[in-house]
Order: structure tokens, then C-alpha cells, then sequence
């Protein structure tokens, strides 16, 4: 079969007749020149070089004679693709290849924008039509949660905000009986529910406060060992880690509990001075305290408990005597120095021994809620008005709420 050298004209050639070449570089340009090039970087250009100074590269252009270079153009055919020089033009690629592609488009950022490689998916919804039919459809079917638990998920985000620091809540009030230790233990104990952080209850009740049977139950108390806050306040010194602090208090499930001293001898005699060591203590362990205080705010511990706290719950109830109480402590604390606290306390109103139906709780609200930042109530229920062991299990869904409401009210006023 003769060979076919760039200078040899094609028969199958439908484009016409084609041009003699006198090199092969210069057919091989010619030929890139017919094809379509994609847009892209222009190659750089250079002078034209005569076909035998591309084979021999270490003779000047100038010292190539005319004639010599047009002669020996038959003789250039022939010569091995390695004698080509290297700065030779070489073919183009028609598209851009994959690693082109990835250098040319910016690199993604895996860390502050993970969700731009993962699908959001919406919530599972829990009870009602749209949990039903998420588990009839084996979860292919989800509609989202409904507005009342988007309500009950946002009360959740609000309880469990991260906390910079450690911040006390004080509960009070003027009148006993009134719903003010069975807060504390609900609250606690919805606290210790969605928080990541265990949080502390202090009784300070200086009249033998039961803080600790009503969240444990009196028999599991009595079985306890009998560490009270004046134990603590002995050893206090020698108290280094949250593992010597355990040794002195109770435990109802995630709430942290200090007992009140129940010698009526010495129940009265936590000075503010002892509260306030105290309180420094468990600033370091816990994040969240309440400090369940007692009726009155004359008693020797209560300019402490003041000093310290950064918001309030004043407890009262569904009477005309118990709304003046709570107005009478909102005043008080207002014309004695805390106007702050007095303006972002939270009223809780605790219907605890169902008032009859004479009796305008609205006009009580009303009453209420115009001197204090959020004024909640809680329904009457049982679980909380026989004055025994408060458990979130046994309390009606309506007082479970209302203790989450004053749960988020009370860190909301974490600032």
C-alpha cells in the first residue's frame, strides 16, 4: 500500500482538491484551522518557522538559506514525529474535560453550608390526623406538624435555650397555701425535662418547707438520708465538686433538690449572708436555680434571695384576698428596690381549690396582669391540690402546659 504523506491529495475528499502543503506541521495547522474550536483560551502565537529548523532546532533561522529550505521540504516528510520540535502546534481539545470543569467552578463550602447536600425534611407530626396518617403511610405521607404541637415545639425551644452563665428564679408569696411549693416542684421538674442541664431547687422556707417530700413523695423522703441546707451550710467549706455536693442534696429524677431545714429551732435562723454562700456555690455546678422562699419577704434570708435573683414567681390564687397579696408583693418589692424585678415578675394564679363559680377570674386576671410582665394560669388539678407528691405523669395535659409556659417565661427573662 503506497503511503500517504501530508503533500499526497486525498481521493475521498468531498471539500475539493486539496492544497499541497510543504510540511507536515504546516498540513497538520491547516487541518485544526477547518475544524469548529469551542470558545476558550487563545494559544499563543508565534513566528512561522520553516520546516527544517523545526528538525533541526540548533541551526538560526537566519543561517537557513531560501532555496535550501524550499528543497529540502521533500525530505521533511519523512521525519520521525519525535524530530518535531516541541514548541510545535499541537491540536486542540473540541470540549473542556472533567478536571477542566472542577478547577473552573468555586470549591463548595462543607461546613458553614452543609444544608445545601442534604434534603430538609419536615417535622414528624404526634397525635391528631396528620400522626395517623404519617403511621398508616409507614411515614411516606408527611403532612407537618399541626399549629398546636409547632405551639408545644417552640415552648421546648424556649425551655432549652443555652444558657452563658448561672441565673437564679425566686418563688413567693404573702399567703401560704396558695400553689407556691407545687409550682416550684412542676417547674423544676419541667425544667429537668427539656433541658440538656440539670437544674436546682433551694428550699428556703423558713417555716419547715416540704419541697423535697412534695417532689419525692414523704415515704422515699423519710427513707432518705436526712441531709437539710444546714448541713450543707456546716461543710461548706470542703465542698469542691459537684460529687461532694450530691452528698448533700436529693434527687427527683433530673431536679436537684436542697432540703429546708425542718427543726423548727433553727428552721428560722438562714441569715442572707448563708443563702448568698449558697447561691455562689451552686452557681458553679448549675445553670438554673429556684429558690422556693417562703410567705413574706421579711425574713432573714429573703434580702439574699432578693439580692440574687434575676427574675420572680409570685404565686397567687383565684380569690380576691390572694390577687391583693400578689398586687400588695408587687408594690412592696417596687418601693424597695426592685422595681426591676417587680416589673418582669411572672404572676402564676394556681386554681387550686376550684372556686366557685361566683368568683370573676377574669376580672382577677385583668386585675393582675397590667403590673407584671406575663401572668399565667394553672387549672385545678388534683395532682396538685391534695398537697402530696407533685409527678408530671399524674397531672392533667392543661397543668402540664401551664408549667411549661412558666418554664419558658423564666428563661426567656435570662438575659
Amino acid at each position: 500500500m503506497p503511503a500517504i504523506t501530508p503533500n499526497t491529495p486525498r481521493k475521498n475528499d468531498a471539500s475539493g482538491p486539496a492544497t499541497r502543503r510543504s510540511s507536515w506541521a504546516e498540513a497538520a495547522a491547516a487541518a485544526d484551522a477547518a475544524k469548529p474550536v469551542a470558545p476558550g483560551p487563545a494559544a499563543p502565537t508565534r513566528p512561522p518557522v520553516s520546516a527544517q529548523t523545526a528538525v533541526r532546532a540548533d541551526v538560526p533561522i537566519s543561517a537557513v538559506p531560501v532555496d535550501a529550505t524550499a528543497a529540502g521540504a521533500e525530505k521533511e516528510v519523512s521525519a520521525p514525529p519525535s524530530a518535531i520540535a516541541p514548541d510545535a502546534p499541537s491540536f486542540r481539545r473540541s470540549r473542556p474535560t472533567v478536571a477542566d470543569a472542577i478547577a473552573g467552578s468555586p470549591a463548595p463550602d462543607f461546613i458553614s453550608a452543609p444544608g445545601l447536600f442534604v434534603k430538609e425534611q419536615k417535622p414528624r407530626p404526634v397525635g391528631g390526623f396528620r400522626g395517623a396518617m404519617y403511621k398508616l403511610t409507614g411515614g411516606s405521607w408527611n403532612m407537618g406538624p399541626g399549629p398546636k404541637q409547632r405551639q408545644e415545639d417552640e415552648l421546648a425551644r424556649r425551655i432549652s435555650r443555652q444558657l452563658q452563665g448561672s441565673y437564679n428564679t425566686a418563688i413567693l408569696s404573702l399567703k401560704g397555701g396558695i400553689g407556691k411549693t407545687s409550682t416550684t416542684v412542676g417547674v423544676g421538674l419541667t425544667l429537668a425535662e427539656f433541658r440538656g442541664d440539670a437544674p436546682c431547687a433551694i428550699d428556703a422556707n423558713p417555716d419547715s418547707g416540704d419541697l423535697v417530700e412534695r417532689a419525692l413523695g414523704e415515704g422515699i423522703y423519710q427513707q432518705a438520708s436526712p441531709r437539710t441546707i444546714t448541713d450543707l451550710l456546716d461543710n461548706i467549706e470542703s465542698i469542691d465538686s459537684l460529687t461532694a455536693l450530691a452528698r448533700y442534696m436529693h434527687h427527683a429524677g433530673r431536679l436537684h433538690l436542697i432540703a429546708g431545714e425542718q427543726d423548727p429551732e433553727v428552721s428560722d435562723s438562714l441569715t442572707a449572708e448563708e443563702y448568698l454562700r449558697i447561691r455562689k456555690l451552686i452557681s458553679g455546678y448549675y445553670s438554673i436555680a429556684l429558690t422556693d422562699c417562703g410567705t413574706g419577704v421579711t425574713h432573714n434570708a429573703m434580702s439574699g434571695i432578693l439580692q440574687s435573683a434575676d427574675n420572680l414567681v409570685i404565686a397567687a390564687g383565684y380569690a380576691v384576698s390572694g390577687a391583693k397579696r400578689a398586687r400588695s408583693t408587687l408594690q412592696w418589692l417596687a418601693g424597695h428596690g426592685y422595681e426591676d424585678l417587680a416589673r418582669n415578675a411572672i404572676v402564676v394564679i394556681t386554681d387550686k381549690d376550684e372556686v366557685s363559680s361566683r368568683v370573676d377570674k377574669e376580672a382577677i386576671e385583668e386585675h393582675l396582669s397590667g403590673i407584671c410582665r406575663q401572668l399565667i394560669a394553672v387549672p385545678h388539678d388534683r395532682g396538685v391540690a391534695d398537697g402530696d407528691l407533685v409527678t408530671l405523669d399524674v397531672l392533667k395535659p392543661e397543668t402540664r402546659r401551664a408549667y411549661k409556659e412558666i418554664a419558658a417565661a423564666i428563661v426567656d427573662g435570662y438575659q
